[in-house]
C-alpha cells in the first residue's frame, strides 16, 4: 500500500497565517526546497509562517499547517509526479524536464517514506529552523488516540 499524505484544516487559522493557504484534501509534500535559499531577512510575516511549519499542497502550491496520513493510488502519484515536475519547470527553471522530474520524483519519495510507518489518519506536523547548514526539518506524528478529541472529529447537535 502507497501512502502519502493530505492536508488537513481544523479550523480558519490557515487562511489567516499563510499567504497562499493549502485547500483541505490536497496531497501535500514538505516543500521544504521552497526555501533553500533564504535568509534571515526572507523570514518576516506570512513567510516566515510558512517557513516555519508548512507542508506544500501539491494542486494549489499552497501551504497548510497539518497533513494526515493517507493512502495514494499509482495513477493519482503519477499526476502528483507531472503536476510537480510542470511546477520545478516553470516556477524555478529547472534546467531540463528530466531534470526536474528526477527531482520531483525525490521529493515524494521523500513524503512516502514519511508516511510509510504511519497509519491512516495519523497527522504530521513540520517544523523549520534556519541553521548555518542550510534549512533544518523535523517532523512530528500525532496518532488519533493522542490527539484530543475535538481535533479528530466534528461533534454537533441536530438542532
Amino acid at each position: 500500500m502507497l501512502k502519502l499524505a493530505r492536508t488537513i484544516r481544523f479550523d480558519e487559522s490557515d487562511q489567516n497565517v499563510f499567504s497562499r493557504p493549502a485547500l483541505p484534501g490536497e496531497w501535500a509534500i514538505p516543500g521544504g526546497f521552497e526555501f533553500s535559499n533564504w535568509t534571515e531577512g526572507d523570514l518576516t510575516g506570512k513567510a516566515r509562517q510558512a517557513f516555519a511549519n508548512g507542508w506544500l499542497g501539491l494542486d494549489s502550491f499552497g501551504r497548510s499547517t497539518f497533513v494526515a496520513v493517507a493512502q495514494i493510488e499509482p495513477d493519482e502519484q503519477e499526476t502528483l509526479l507531472a503536476a510537480l515536475t510542470k511546477h520545478f519547470i516553470e516556477l524555478y527553471g529547472a534546467p531540463s524536464h528530466d531534470a526536474a522530474h528526477e527531482v520531483a520524483k525525490a521529493e515524494i519519495a521523500f513524503m512516502q517514506d514519511l508516511a510509510e510507518d504511519h497509519a491512516p489518519n495519523t497527522l504530521l506536523t513540520v517544523s523549520r529552523a534556519l541553521t548555518e547548514a542550510g534549512v533544518k526539518e523535523e517532523f512530528r506524528a500525532i496518532t488519533p488516540a493522542e490527539a484530543e478529541i475535538d481535533i479528530v472529529a466534528v461533534h454537533g447537535s441536530m438542532d
